[in-house]
Order: C-alpha cells, then sequence, then structure tokens
C-alpha cells in the first residue's frame, strides 16, 4: 500500500484534498454558482457571491482562468487577423483562410473545456480542467 501512494501523482493527492475539503452541503447548495464559473464574465457572480464556498471557489478559479485564456485568444485572433488583412494580397489569401481555421479549432478547444468544467460542477465533482486546470488565481 505504500508504495501505490508513492507511486500516485502529486496532482491526485491535491485534488483528493481539494474534494476532502468540499461538504456535501457546499456542493448543494453552490452548485448553481459553480456552474455559472465557465459562461465567460459570469465568473464574476461565484467570485464575489459565493466567496466563503470551496466547491464555489475552486470553480471560479477553473472558470476565471479559462475567461483569461478565452479573452487572450481573442486578443491573439484580433491582432492577427488584422495584420492579415492589411498585408492581404491574392498570394498570401491562403493565410487568412488558415488562420480562420486554425481560430475555430482552438475556439472549439475553449468552448471543449468548459463544457468539461460544467460537467464537473454538475456533478459536484472537483476535478481540475486539462491543461489549464492547474494554475491557481484565487484563494
Amino acid at each position: 500500500m505504500a508504495e501505490e501512494l508513492e507511486n500516485k501523482p502529486v496532482e491526485n493527492n491535491a485534488q483528493n484534498n481539494a474534494q476532502a475539503e468540499v461538504t456535501p452541503e457546499d456542493v448543494q447548495n453552490n452548485k448553481a454558482f459553480a456552474i455559472l464559473a465557465y459562461f465567460w464574465l459570469l465568473v464574476l457572480v461565484p467570485i464575489f457571491a459565493a466567496k466563503e464556498s470551496k466547491f464555489a471557489r475552486f470553480h471560479a478559479n477553473q472558470g476565471l482562468v479559462l475567461c483569461i485564456v478565452e479573452t487572450a485568444w481573442w486578443l491573439i485572433n484580433f491582432i492577427i487577423t488584422a495584420i492579415l488583412i492589411h498585408t492581404l494580397s491574392w498570394s498570401t489569401l491562403w493565410l487568412l483562410s488558415l488562420w480562420g481555421v486554425i481560430y475555430w479549432l482552438v475556439s472549439v478547444g475553449i468552448f471543449v473545456f468548459a463544457i468539461i468544467g460544467i460537467v464537473n460542477a454538475a456533478q459536484g465533482s472537483v476535478k481540475p480542467l486539462p491543461i489549464f486546470g492547474k494554475y491557481k488565481i484565487l484563494k
């Protein structure tokens, strides 16, 4: 049994600790706040309205990280699209099309992460999002 504990990743132990801190009452009372955290700027609702809930706070942190990533992605798209449009010629038109496909694929990926977060919140789970879940902004 000691070998099993040694072989478990640190993230799983942190996830188990976070799950242990959350009570069933906290999950039941704050599930709606946790779900709202994954709807872009609505992440502010659980941040300010459910300050005492560890469950809502966990999902608000996950949603805030996703909100920051999404906003940064929009800004990157705006800048790259503006550059491509201003330097547009018939020989570089394919770059604008390629960028459109890349933008769409990454946007769908961000949407999938939001769905994963919503499902986790609705199930009362304290599971970090893939890739972005390891970052903690809120305390």
